[in-house]
């Protein structure tokens, strides 16, 4: 969560926003709009954007390359994600703030990459452009021109979770999933070889973190659906699809004020292994 004093929330309000981008040391904006069916987030970047903010990729910058065996947003190098927020004009100790059209699906993978890579102060807009709207800031098209940073990033600044460490936290803690329950359930799989769960998972799709208006809900609301589900007070890890929307699940979590580790390979990578097991249906017993 972000290390600014006026603020120990991982969320950053629209007004806020305003108030710091006109200050002394306004953060770096990003904006990491992006869609699993697309069409490209940088069409949307294109057509406006908060003004100075630089467009990231979640596909290609917030992820490596995928492998045979890995899942479908491995991961990014480390040295090569530093190259792009120094483009960016990320600095060592400066702020950051991710952005996306909304809900901060994408925006929280960003958030994530960006602490599990050393970056401590960072945040996600809540409610994201839409809310940035409504709160009247401006819309830009011009391509920013940021002074280069000097951020330095180190992997693993936050812990993960491999393939048996998630199986492992199913049987000894709670492993959440945070995709829709009809994908949980077995029902539908749009994207994935395989439907089903990884044994023993609890079904937590992200959509029930947000309001109708995109917002997060209140921290209390958060820890009543997480402590509903056994996440209060166990060990707890989250996986989705490839670990996109999972980072939204351990957005929330951090909103509750509670933990949660990122399984980053998540169903996509589960299944490139035939020997690994499948479960469908509800909720475990």
């Amino acid at each position: 969560m972000t290390t600014d004093s006026r603020s120990a929330s991982p969320l950053v309000s629209a007004a806020d926003l305003l108030a710091r981008c006109g200050g002394a040391e306004p953060p770096v904006l990003l904006d990491v709009r992006w869609s699993l069916s697309g069409p490209p987030g940088r069409d949307d970047y294109d057509r406006g954007h908060l003004p100075g903010a630089v467009f990231v990729d979640l596909d290609t910058q917030l992820s490596g390359p995928r492998t045979p065996t890995s899942g479908r947003h491995p991961l990014p190098d480390v040295a090569a994600l530093q190259r792009v927020l120094r483009s960016a004009g990320v600095r060592e100790g400066g702020a950051v703030v991710v952005y996306d059209s909304g809900d901060a699906m994408s925006a929280a993978r960003g958030w994530w990459v960006l602490r599990w890579a050393g970056i401590s102060d960072v945040a996600v807009l809540d409610g994201g452009l839409a809310a940035w709207v409504d709160a009247g800031g401006d819309v830009s098209t011009s391509a920013p021109s940021p002074q280069p940073g000097d951020v330095v990033l180190h992997a693993g600044a936050l812990p993960v979770l491999d393939a048996d460490e998630a199986a492992a936290l199913a049987r000894t803690g709670v492993l959440l999933d945070a995709r829709a329950g009809e994908r949980f359930r077995g029902e539908v799989e749009p994207v994935d070889p395989v439907a089903g769960h990884v044994p023993g998972a609890v079904s937590a799709p992200t959509a029930a973190n947000v309001g109708p208006d995109g917002r997060f809900l209140p921290a209390e609301d958060l820890r009543a659906r997480f402590a509903a589900l056994g996440a209060d007070g166990a060990s707890v890890g989250v996986y989705c699809g490839s670990g996109v929307t999972a980072a939204h699940e351990l957005l929330a979590l951090t909103v509750a004020g509670l933990d949660g580790v990122l399984y980053p390979g998540s169903w996509s990578e589960w299944v490139t292994d035939p020997a690994r097991p499948v479960a469908t249906g509800g909720q475990p017993g």
